[in-house]
């Protein structure tokens, strides 16, 4: 439940939660989902539930063996807010990142109002990032929430990207990622809706790390903008 990633903008993934639901339109195609089907059907004991919520309590210390220091993604199957993961399982998972401050870790929810409802509950650690994820102008509200939590970096993952996003505040937040969406039955993006939020966060000096066009075949568009690829991060914290 830990490995090695392909996701342009982490090294590792550490899923201590697998499982999810679908809240908004962004997940209607949602690769974790698909990833669980086909591990369950190869029989990994851990998506022995295939795609709902799963508390795998004996991966909660995995990072504590990992002696390079690496950038982790927390819970790339899962959402570490999600309503059936009890806050002190959460708090467990925030005790490992506290100790492991060699490690840069990334948590990303959809589930912005039980983040800001819990946050003052957990020990915000500079090596901890937190994102929330927008798909279009419909849900930039859960920028206002994320702007609640104490963490050192506060990021967006605008990801796919299934509508023009005009006005984002973009006042406290440290980073922003933007994609399509990827895979069977994605869909498109327009290229205009990535330009305006390149220039959003240009004004606003936010770095900027364009992952993907995305489509059935992504590879094929690849993750050039302006005949650029934009993989600007947020300054690491190191000890």
């Amino acid at each position: 439940m830990a490995s090695n990633s392909h996701i342009e903008w982490t090294e590792k993934t550490w899923n201590p939660v697998t499982g999810c639901d679908k809240i908004s339109p962004g997940c209607k195609n949602c690769y974790a989902e698909r990833m669980a089907k086909r591990l369950n059907l190869m029989g990994s004991r851990r998506y022995k539930n295939g795609f709902r919520p799963t508390l795998h309590e004996d991966l909660i210390d995995l990072p504590r063996h990992w002696i390079k220091p690496s950038v982790i993604f927390v819970n790339s199957m899962s959402d570490l807010f999600h309503e059936d993961v009890p806050l002190d399982f959460i708090k467990r998972v925030f005790r490992t990142m506290n100790d492991c401050q060699s490690h840069q870790f990334q948590i990303l929810t959809k589930r912005a109002e039980r983040l800001a409802d819990l946050c003052n509950n957990l020990d915000w650690t500079q090596n901890i990032w937190m994102g929330v994820s927008i798909e279009s102008g419909k849900y930039t509200w859960r920028a206002r929430y994320l702007k609640e939590v104490p963490a050192y970096i506060r990021f967006l993952s605008i990801e796919p990207l299934l509508g023009p996003i005009s006005n984002l505040n973009l006042t406290g937040i440290h980073w922003v990622i933007v994609g399509g969406e990827s895979g069977p039955c994605s869909r498109p993006m327009e290229e205009q809706w990535v330009i305006d939020i390149f220039r959003q966060c240009k004004q606003n000096k936010v770095p900027f790390f364009f992952k993907q066009w995305g489509g059935v075949q992504k590879w094929k568009s690849g993750r050039k903008l302006f005949n650029k690829t934009y993989d600007e991060m947020p300054e690491l914290v190191t000890h």
